[in-house]
Order: structure tokens, then C-alpha cells, then sequence
């Protein structure tokens, strides 16, 4: 298998109904490879893919030029002053152009979201209605007027999505294509009435500058690390569970809901137990055989995440 890392520059158009969460992007990705080329074809993508083959990992997206801050410890911090520690926390961005630097450098370049996005993005909640066909109103229960939320980029909002994918099993082009498909369909919830719209601007093969000595990983998407061989006591990570539900033709099923599951949030820095060495992603693909989902037996997870390399002062 031949691993290569790619970086798809969106354009936003429309609000987003769902973060852009890069497994939940994979799992669209999946749908779209099956409405393009067949259930065969996606069968065939996803062998392996419990076994650590992936077809392909998706980042979450980022503001353009930035990566999520290192999940690390307050002392970490270049800042000492406690009066800047509250600014310090606003700031959850670092340039992707810094990825080589020393870690100090690397925390003390973050930034907030004004400076990343331009214009921060905005998240309010929109009101839905959903009519009584019999009496042309709405009413109580499930016709009750209702609120969803939504969140609100500048126009043409830059984004940023890394894709690692095997280019033995899937080309570049054959990405764009799947990435475009959901972009004019539109990605997440409520994109039948007009959410998660996107262009493609650009997708181009990219690299990350490692550091000196580098000794650990730092995810760029949600993952599942467990008995992957880290050391838990250098690693550092929120916990996210992910309460997963089908989208496509399994939304409108008896049950669209799936197995929730335990990860690690994006931003996670993993140190591994053994000798490092360098990797494109980390994690596991999970589910399968019906271990997710009662509705689709095969339903899988991305438990896998594009990983850039960083260097922790380590004490064993």
C-alpha cells in the first residue's frame, strides 16, 4: 500500500448544519463512492479496513493555513502569566507552516479564531415548521414549530481538509471527484434545504516539516487509539463519544441510529510505548459485522487520523 497525503482547499457557500468532522466527512465520502461506482465498489474499498488498510482518512476541516492546537497540559504554555492564560485558551489555531518548530514556538504562534477565519464563525439556531397535511398548520408534538443549529462562515470561507489515501486503491482525481459530488449536494444535516454547500478550490499533494527528534503524534481528526500501543501516562487527549447515526437512505430507517463510540478529539497528542517512527495516520478502523449498527451489518467508522509529528520533553 502506497499512503499519500493530500490537502483539499474548500470553499464554503452556504451555513453548516454539522461540523465539518473529519468522520463524519468519511462516512459521506463512503455513501458517495457507493452512489457513484455501486455498493460493489465500496465493498471492495473497505476490505481491510478494521485491519488497519484503510482506503482512506479524512481530516476535520480547518480555517486555511492552521491546524488544531496540541491538546497539552497548562504548563506546556510559553505563557506564565496567569492574567494571559485566559487569552492564551481563545487561541486553538497554529499555522501549518510551523509544524517543524520547537513546541515553544510552535503554542506560542496560535491564534483565535478572528485572526484564522478572518471573521469568526458565527453559530445561531434557526426555526423550522413542519406542517399537518390536514389541516395546512402546525400544532403540537411532532408538528410543533422547532429550532436547529447552524453555523455561519464569511462567504467563500477558506477550508482546509487533509486526506491520506492509498493510490493503489483510490486516485487523486477519483477524491476530487467524491469530494465535489458532496460539495454540490451538500455535506451534513439539512442539506436537502440548502446546508453544507462547497466548491473544491484546489487539492494538491502536501507534506508536514517534522521536527528534530520527534517523538510523538498529534491528530488532525477524531480517533480511536485504544490498544494501539501509546503510553497513556505521556499521551493527552479529550474524550469524545461519538452517538453516530446513518445518513443517506438508512436516515429514513425504522432505527438510523448507530453504537456510540469512544475516540479521542481532534488535536490529541499520542507518544507511542515503544520506539517512535514515522507514519502518516494512526487508529483503527472500527465496527463491522455488525458491531455499530443493526440496520447495515457492515456499517463502519473512521477511527483512523492524518497525524503530523512533534517533539515532547519526555520523562519516563
Amino acid at each position: 500500500m502506497a499512503y499519500a497525503l493530500h490537502r483539499a482547499t474548500l470553499a464554503l457557500h452556504t451555513p453548516l448544519g454539522t461540523p465539518l468532522a473529519g468522520d463524519t466527512l468519511f462516512g459521506q465520502l463512503c455513501w458517495a463512492l457507493r452512489e457513484a461506482a455501486g455498493e460493489a465498489e465500496l465493498t471492495r474499498q473497505l476490505e481491510g479496513y478494521t485491519q488497519g488498510q484503510p482506503w482512506l482518512i479524512v481530516s476535520d476541516g480547518f480555517p486555511a493555513g492552521y491546524l488544531p492546537k496540541p491538546t497539552l497540559p497548562q504548563h506546556f504554555e510559553p505563557q506564565r502569566d496567569p492574567a494571559e492564560r485566559k487569552a492564551a485558551k481563545k487561541k486553538r489555531w497554529t499555522p501549518a507552516n510551523q509544524t517543524d518548530k520547537g513546541l515553544t514556538v510552535l503554542l506560542g504562534s496560535a491564534v483565535d479564531d478572528v485572526t484564522a477565519y478572518g471573521k469568526s464563525p458565527v453559530a445561531a439556531v434557526q426555526a423550522h415548521n413542519t406542517l399537518n397535511r390536514l389541516t395546512g398548520s402546525t400544532g403540537e408534538g411532532e408538528f410543533a414549530p422547532y429550532t436547529q443549529p447552524q453555523t455561519f462562515h464569511a462567504t467563500g470561507q477558506r477550508i482546509d481538509v487533509y486526506l491520506v489515501h492509498d493510490e493503489d486503491r483510490v486516485t487523486t482525481d477519483q477524491v476530487r471527484e467524491l469530494l465535489v459530488a458532496i460539495g454540490a449536494s451538500g455535506f451534513g444535516r439539512d442539506a436537502s434545504i440548502g446546508l453544507g454547500k462547497f466548491t473544491v478550490e484546489q487539492l494538491e499533494p502536501t507534506s508536514f516539516a517534522a521536527p528534530a527528534n520527534a517523538n510523538a503524534f498529534w491528530t488532525l481528526a477524531p480517533c480511536a487509539p485504544q490498544g494501539q500501543g501509546f503510553d497513556g501516562s505521556l499521551s493527552y487527549w479529550r474524550v469524545l463519544t461519538r452517538f453516530g447515526r446513518h445518513g443517506n437512505a438508512h436516515a429514513l430507517a425504522g432505527n438510523p441510529f448507530k453504537t456510540p463510540v469512544l475516540m479521542a478529539s481532534s488535536g490529541a497528542v499520542f507518544v507511542p510505548a515503544g520506539e517512535f517512527s514515522a507514519r502518516p495516520f494512526i487508529g483503527q478502523g472500527l465496527g463491522g459485522e455488525g458491531k455499530l449498527s443493526k440496520t447495515e451489518k457492515a456499517t463502519v467508522h473512521q477511527g483512523y487520523a492524518p497525524v503530523v509529528q512533534i517533539t515532547l520533553e519526555l520523562t519516563r
